[in-house]
């Protein structure tokens, strides 16, 4: 996410809606007219269209409209309608490109005088937001950077008129200081609390004593919509204009939307030959690059991204979408089509599950692919890796598609310049080339990490906890640097997690207070909470300052104002903070952030078990990884190495941490990866300069294909984005030559620089290679090497009547659906039994939907295992149904009673169902009935479906169900999983049933809640599936069970000792 403009219709639109709160006496008198508008229609709605004179104009983010013609001034409506009849979808020049005209905006004429146009602008930085202002404005304001009066506004403060009329408007008339500097007032706390990254006005027209916005631009912080949405109402990003929209974009943009991945589209040119399928923010920055370095801009179709482990699904979709649009039509010139899977090593995606999703997106287009001749060119690595280039091999075979594969051996975009035929491919089998210097010699000295360093993770993440240990195991660690996780949703316990062969417990507590007091050599924290609760959970962190040194903010998509806020706090604690939006960092031999340095195979191919002589610093996470083989490959290794982040206001940055590589005598050369976007460059620049970085410095800035686009293009990071001039790649790679960094010509050179500098220190003796250690290993888990097929282990259960594993849940192969619509049950017999009255057919039917729905769901839940395991005992079928219902209550089955309490009394107290999510997490507490393991709000739960259908086509009310779902809104808004599942969907429909039937008063209804009977429905529909697998037991002849030996962990009594040091608080 990142800041996006936003039409000027919008921008007055909020400007409007926030004075009348503040009552200003300015109110917005707009159209904004499409294709799609009845223009003859349209003054019955706006009656003063035809009373005034109007401006016209389009909106479509078009600069300089004045200068360019396309404003119309003091007309009447119906000349404002023939002269936009005449433009609309019309092709004009603006901004360097051609583009149709399709937005415009229509609102009053304000006759003025030119001395009454004045220029505004507030802009986000680092530090705060900054003002300019000129007293004079319109389209003849000129260089306002030079002009313009300035006022820097510290981050978290509120500007006062007496402080903005003293720095800024000493040109204004004294009669309107006092106007003027009220509105701007206004404007920035428009700006600020509806995240606004930059707003200009010009111009501002001060007449009669009031201000009128005549012309406004703005941004906003896209990353904000989770607090911003029902603020910004229905707020548009429109494509820049020259880039008209896309359904295709459209499609993965909303793909995008439904998982924790990261999905980009982006269409340069839909007739070019070059495509690219890059995983990666960084990666498809860098592929696109070398595209346009090479000499073939005019052929690059697309920019995009596939990253953060999207599953296989998303990943088909994804790939569909882009071989949809590469074979639309054969090139014009009949030549071959190109397309290029690349990325970087990554770090926790399983590449194998990813190339599955491209294989199948390939199959389906095996003969269009053959129609446009496309030649395939494949790059990957990370985990199970080699069994995905297997697989996308076999594919090639299979289809008979040119696809050629490469692996980590292979330079990242070495693969370009194959496709584009510059160079030869290397033989297949060729030896991988790497070159492997043994490390230099280390001494003692003070860096960020070191081998006694101890955290703690926030937020259950124990793939990444685990990567943590494997880490520490390899490089011969004492203690695991994870000391707890702390994880607010639970109360305190242990994880089991492995410590090389070994099984260990990790504590985990509620509060990072807790984890901080029971572990006082804690001094670093890895945050992995997601970019809603990243703010308040730093926060909280930063108030232990006293013990805590270093914070590693894992999420992407943190707001840019709250980035600030936790940097101002970090400063004046004197905490170091890496990210937002970063892998984090490492430090070989020693300590690693989270899943910094991917896959333990990744960790012995880098050496990253041992430290080199290179330190690093990049911005791309995913690119840091790939530093990581670049660097190994080239010189010795990695002595330290950090991920800052791809947002605009890294924690941390690139000067802080090349100053910290300058005093460690074990740093001999550093590497730099900037990005396009910020001027932080410019400060390293500035450093070597004054002699304050003097090692060898080997920099590159990513995005040097920014300059090459017709419009602007966001790339994958928030932060990549060129504002200036100054901001472009170009610039900055440029003025880091000038200064004396080493610069390759593009990043394809880039090892081999590493290389050469790396050999000249080594000629010069500055470096003195050592000993190479022994690789070390560390046993693989369990689960993947399941994943891998290098193991396999029988099955502890046989049965044969219920398979929960599908998209839908069957009962002896007959889906749930099929026996809804058999319409099986004893609905009106409970009815009588448990009601004493006949309800409605309606009731009656889904009193069987409940036991249907509840019958069973499989053999692994807790009352059926025990139910097959008295079964095969020998034990008869009374007692063994009682093993499986004791098994029912708070953690089984209990849920139904919980859900329908929580979400009436929440409903009949009034709540919104923000504040109900907001009390029950300030009260620590699950909502009962929503979550589930499986599902999401992307792949719904059929048997919810069901219910909620027959609900609302049968019942007279559901308003406890319609206030659930609305609670499902926000709770999916955190998490995709976080749905109303069915229990929930069961008890809030039955509330709503027995109040709504008119066969109860809302005493008995409530009465019968309390009493149980949700809980007795549930019980009535197990029994069914109880029964079910004790006769399946009996007839499979299923003899005694006993539990394997190697699925239990036999703790020592020095294992015990250990488990009681590190047992939670309150655990005895």
């Amino acid at each position: 996410m990142s800041a996006k403009a936003i039409r000027e219709y919008d921008g007055k639109r909020l400007l409007s809606e926030f004075l009348d709160t503040r009552g200003a006496d300015w109110t917005a008198r707009q159209v904004l007219i499409t294709p799609e508008s009845d223009l003859e229609a349209l003054p019955h709605a706006h009656p003063w269209l035809t009373s005034n004179k109007l401006v016209a104009k389009p909106d479509q983010l078009i600069k300089r409209r004045g200068k360019g013609g396309l404003i119309l001034l003091n007309a009447d409506w119906e000349k404002a309608k023939a002269w936009i009849k005449e433009r609309m979808q019309k092709e004009v020049e603006a901004d360097n490109v051609v583009a149709q005209l399709d937005h415009f905006l229509v609102e009053p004429f304000l006759p003025h005088e030119q001395k009454e146009e004045v220029y505004i602008c507030i802009q986000s930085n680092r530090e705060g937001d900054e003002f300019l202002f000129h007293h004079e404005g319109g389209v003849d304001v000129g260089d306002v950077d030079a002009k313009a009066k300035r006022y820097q506004n510290p981050v978290g403060a509120i500007p006062t008129e007496e402080e903005l009329t003293e720095a800024l408007l000493g040109s204004v008339p004294e009669e309107s200081q006092e106007v003027v500097a009220k509105f701007l007032v206004h404007l920035f706390q428009l700006f600020s609390s509806y995240n606004f990254v930059y707003l200009e006005i010009n111009p501002l027209v001060l007449k009669d004593g009031k201000c009128y916005p005549l012309d406004m631009a703005a941004k906003i912080d896209e990353a904000a919509a989770f607090e911003c949405d029902k603020l910004w109402g229905n707020l548009e990003f429109p494509a820049p204009f020259g880039r008209p929209p896309c359904p295709e974009e459209a499609f993965v943009k909303a793909l995008d939307e439904k998982t924790g991945a990261s999905l980009k589209l982006t269409i340069l040119n839909p007739e070019g030959r070059v495509w690219l399928m890059v995983a990666g923010g960084g990666a498809s920055v860098v592929y696109s690059d070398t595209v346009t370095d090479l000499g073939y801009a005019a052929d690059l179709a697309n920019y995009g991204e596939y990253s953060g482990a999207p599953n296989e699904v998303m990943t088909y979709q994804y790939a569909k979408t882009v071989l949809k649009l590469m074979t639309n039509k054969p090139d014009a010139e009949g030549k071959d089509k190109v397309l290029i899977i690349g990325g970087g090593i990554a770090n926790f995606t399983d590449v194998a599950a990813t190339f599955k999703g491209i294989i199948r997106a390939l199959t389906e287009f095996k003969e269009k692919l053959l129609l446009v001749k496309a030649k395939i060119w494949v790059r990957r690595a990370g985990p199970n890796w080699q069994e995905a280039l297997k697989l996308m091999r076999a594919t090639a075979q299979t289809l008979d598609l040119p696809i050629n594969v490469y692996g980590p051996e292979t330079h990242m975009t070495a693969v370009v310049s194959y496709a584009l035929g510059l160079s030869e491919p290397p033989v297949e089998g060729a030896p991988e080339g790497r070159i492997g210097y043994a490390p230099s010699a280390q001494v003692p000295c003070n860096s960020m990490f070191n081998s006694s360093t101890r955290a703690f993770v926030y937020g259950m993440q124990l793939q990444a906890v685990q990567q943590m240990l494997d880490f520490d195991f390899l490089c011969k660690r004492e203690k695991p640097s994870v000391a707890g996780i702390v994880f607010p949703f639970s109360g305190d316990h242990s994880q089991r997690v492995y410590w090389g062969r070994k099984e260990i417990m990790l504590p985990c507590y509620t509060k990072i207070e807790s984890v901080l007091k029971f572990h006082p050599e804690v001094t670093v924290m890895v945050n992995f909470a997601s970019f809603r609760s990243a703010f308040s959970s730093t926060m909280e962190a930063l108030q232990f300052s006293g013990q805590l040194k270093t914070i590693a903010i894992i999420a992407e998509g943190v707001p840019e104002k709250q980035t600030r806020l936790l940097i101002q706090e970090a400063k004046k604690r004197c905490v170091s903070l890496i990210g937002p939006a970063t892998v984090g960092g490492l430090q070989p031999g020693a300590f690693r952030v989270g899943n910094t340095g991917g896959a333990i195979e990744n960790i012995v191919a880098c050496k990253l078990y041992r430290p080199g002589c290179v330190g690093y610093v990049s911005k791309s996470g995913g690119m840091s990884n790939e530093l990581n083989n670049i660097i190994s490959r080239n010189a010795d290794g990695v002595a330290e190495g950090l991920a800052i982040g791809g947002d605009r206001y890294p924690g941390t940055r690139f000067l802080d941490v090349l100053l910290r590589y300058e005093a460690n005598p074990n740093i001999k050369m550093v590497v730099l990866l900037g990005e396009v976007g910020g001027t932080d460059e410019y400060d390293v620049c500035q450093a070597i300069k004054d002699k304050k970085l003097t090692k060898p410095l080997v920099a590159w800035c990513v995005g040097t294909c920014a300059s090459c686009f017709k419009t602007e293009v966001q790339f994958g990071h928030a932060g990549a984005l060129a504002r200036t001039n100054l901001e472009t790649a170009a610039a900055k790679n440029a003025a880091m030559a000038a200064a004396g960094c080493r610069v390759p010509s593009s990043f394809d050179t880039f090892g081999g620089l590493i290389n050469t500098v790396f050999l000249e220190l080594l000629e010069k003796g500055i470096v003195k290679p050592g000993k190479e250690p022994e690789p070390p290993q560390v046993p693989m888990d369990y689960a993947w090497a399941k994943k891998l097929g290098l193991i396999r282990k029988p099955a502890a259960f046989i049965s044969s009547i219920v398979d929960e594993r599908g998209e839908e849940l069957t009962y002896a192969g007959i889906p749930i659906s099929k026996v809804f619509s058999d319409n099986l049950g004893i609905g009106g017999v409970v009815s009588l039994l448990w009601f004493r009255r006949r309800l409605p057919d309606y009731a009656c039917k889904f009193i069987e939907m409940i036991l249907m729905v509840t019958a069973d769901h499989g053999p692994a839940v807790s009352g059926a295992h025990n139910t097959i395991v008295t079964a095969r005992a020998g034990k008869d079928l009374v007692s063994s149904l009682c093993s499986g219902l004791l098994t029912i209550g708070p953690r089984f089955g209990g849920a139904l009673d919980d859900a329908a309490l929580m979400f009436s009394n929440a409903f009949d107290s009034g709540m919104s169902p923000e504040r109900f999510v907001s009390t029950m997490r300030k009260e620590n507490k699950l909502i009962m009935g929503i979550g589930h393991k499986v599902k999401s709000i992307h792949n719904p739960d059929m048997r919810v479906t069901l219910v909620k259908d027959f609900a609302r086509q049968n019942f007279p009310k559901t308003d406890i169900l319609d206030f659930a779902l609305e609670v499902e809104q926000v709770t999916t808004k955190k998490k995709s999983n976080l749905i109303l599942n069915v229990d929930g969907a069961i008890a809030c429909a039955f509330v709503d049933l027995l109040r709504s039937c008119a066969a109860f008063t809302r005493a008995e209804a409530d009465e019968s809640i309390a009493n149980g009977v949700l809980n007795g429905l549930f019980v009535l529909g197990r029994s069914t599936g109880f029964i079910g697998h004790f006769l399946d037991q009996k007839r499979l002849k299923q003899g005694l069970y006993r539990h394997p030996v190697d699925d239990i962990n036999y703790l020592e009594t020095e294992d015990l000792t250990t488990l009681a040091m590190v047992a939670p608080p309150g655990s005895g």
